[in-house]
């Protein structure tokens, strides 16, 4: 897995959504058309910013989100439907977004999603990594061994507090116990994986993503069994490692 470290958020920002759109723009060249998936949270923020200002062909780009909370109405100010509606789906002309949704029969919703996404590969996953190393809302330990695309799980309480931090709920009761989450076997099935993750309260996290055993215990280790995956940091965030361990970067890169 290849290690980009920029000096800030920002800038890291812009160096994955430069990445993000050469291999969009890639994917619409080899094949008409492209599918990129999305995560969300406040360490996505900056490379969604830049990558709505990359000049990609987003007439020909069909987009999916990985995982939302399971009774969590999508007008919600922490709902990850109204935060991609809102940040990216409104600001780009996407041929279509798909979002995992929540409301309903659980069962229909994931049969409905998983037809969706398994209908072609997706090209380009942006996806961050938790503080407690999770995959989307797949916490340790995680179903490494699973064949379904999406899953309904109960989120770990370092994983609800981690959402109380970053602001989206002012009470750890006010986060939902349950959400729908790709998998990780899911996850890796994206051509090219580009993980943006700044700050460094995600620094252990990343410590840990790159040192420790590839297993359920730290979900994001699994993105180093992948043959194009590349990780995004900040110094914070890269703090940790050892030197030597990542490259340095600027915008444009």
């Amino acid at each position: 897995m290849r290690v980009i470290v920029s000096g800030d958020a920002v800038e890291m920002g812009q160096v994955a959504a430069a990445a993000a759109a050469d291999a969009l723009r890639a994917a619409v060249a080899a094949g008409g058309r492209a599918r990129l998936l999305l995560s969300t949270g406040r360490s996505q923020l900056t490379t969604l910013e830049a990558l709505i200002r990359e000049e990609v062909p987003w007439a020909s780009v069909e987009a999916f989100h990985l995982d939302e909370y399971v009774g969590l109405p999508a007008s919600h100010p922490a709902s990850f439907r109204r935060y991609l509606a809102e940040r990216f789906a409104a600001r780009v002309p996407l041929a279509a977004m798909c979002y995992v949704d929540t409301e309903g029969d659980l069962a229909d919703r994931i049969r409905a999603l998983s037809e969706a996404v398994r209908r072609a590969p997706i090209d380009v996953g942006l996806v961050g990594i938790g503080e407690n190393g999770h995959l989307a809302f797949n916490d340790p330990p995680a179903d490494f061994g699973t064949s379904a695309a999406f899953t309904v799980v109960e989120l770990a309480e370092s994983c609800r507090r981690q959402q109380v931090g970053e602001g989206w709920f002012e009470r750890l009761a006010q986060v939902p116990q349950r959400a729908i989450t790709m998998t990780v076997p899911e996850i890796l099935r994206c051509r090219v994986i580009l993980s943006a993750v700044p700050y460094a309260v995600k620094a252990e996290a990343v410590r840990r993503a790159l040192s420790d055993p590839v297993g359920p215990d730290l979900p994001a280790t699994a993105l180093r069994t992948h043959a194009d995956a590349t990780l995004f940091l900040d110094r914070e965030s890269s703090r940790l490692l050892p030197p030597g361990a990542a490259e340095g970067a600027s915008p444009g890169a």
